[in-house]
């Protein structure tokens, strides 16, 4: 059976960020998001799936930065300790390009906004999510978040602790712990992507049109496995 099918017999628990969240306390209202419409920039755009990306980001770095002093709910305490967030699954192309804002899009509803925010900590970023990438692969917002909720929390981690402690880290040793710690996972079938100063900003896992890992496309490059790497706590 594909993955994504064994996958989509799990329950699709609520907050299933438990995987990364060292802690996450819900808001008693739920952030309203803006719109997330198609621009000149970012056009509609209707390709075929190739296959998928799963972003996760680490919440360590984001929240170092400055673009985070307004993020009370993911940097602020307000909303608990986080590790790796799920930034998004994402449908690639059989190319360089991908489909996106495939249909037009109302708000996410506010029940499935609180299910998805302790994986995906900020309500315009699951706005964005559904509108770019999910309105590609089905009708209902709620079944995409299900979907990338689930495959989140089947990823294991490597002791990000431990490898923040390396005085000689580099990408490479980086996703071979990481791959080494999910089962059918090679070092790449990964992306690292790393601040102009070499921290960790996201992992890339690259899927097949089965979901099933699989050797990301030449064209999808993250950082050199021979770059030093840090890692923000």
């Amino acid at each position: 059976m594909p993955r994504f099918l064994l996958l989509l017999l799990l329950p699709a628990f609520p907050g299933t960020a438990a995987a990364q969240a060292v802690q996450c306390r819900l808001p008693t209202s739920i952030p309203r998001p803006r719109p997330d419409l198609p621009t000149e920039r970012e056009p509609r755009r209707f390709l075929p799936t190739g296959g998928y990306t799963l972003a996760l980001s680490w919440s360590p770095q984001y929240c170092a930065g400055a673009r985070a002093a307004a993020d009370s709910f993911q940097c602020g305490g307000r909303g608990g300790r986080f590790g790796f967030t799920l930034h998004g699954l994402w449908p690639d192309g059989s190319g360089k390009r991908w489909p996106q804002y495939c249909r037009s899009t109302d708000l996410v509803p506010p029940a499935v906004i609180r299910q998805n925010l302790c994986a995906t900590p900020s309500a315009q970023l699951i706005q964005h999510e559904w509108a770019k990438h999910g309105s590609c692969m089905t009708t209902k917002p709620e079944l995409y978040f299900n979907l990338a909720r689930t495959l989140y929390g089947s990823i294991r981690y490597p002791d990000m602790a431990a490898l923040a402690r390396r005085k000689a880290l580099t990408v490479g040793q980086f996703a071979k712990a990481f791959a080494a710690a999910n089962q059918g996972m090679r070092p790449d079938m990964l992306r690292v992507m790393t601040t102009r100063d070499n921290r960790l900003s996201e992992v890339a896992l690259c899927m097949n049109r089965a979901m099933e890992f699989a050797r990301c496309p030449a064209h999808q490059r993250g950082a050199a496995n021979g770059s030093a790497l840090r890692i923000t706590r």
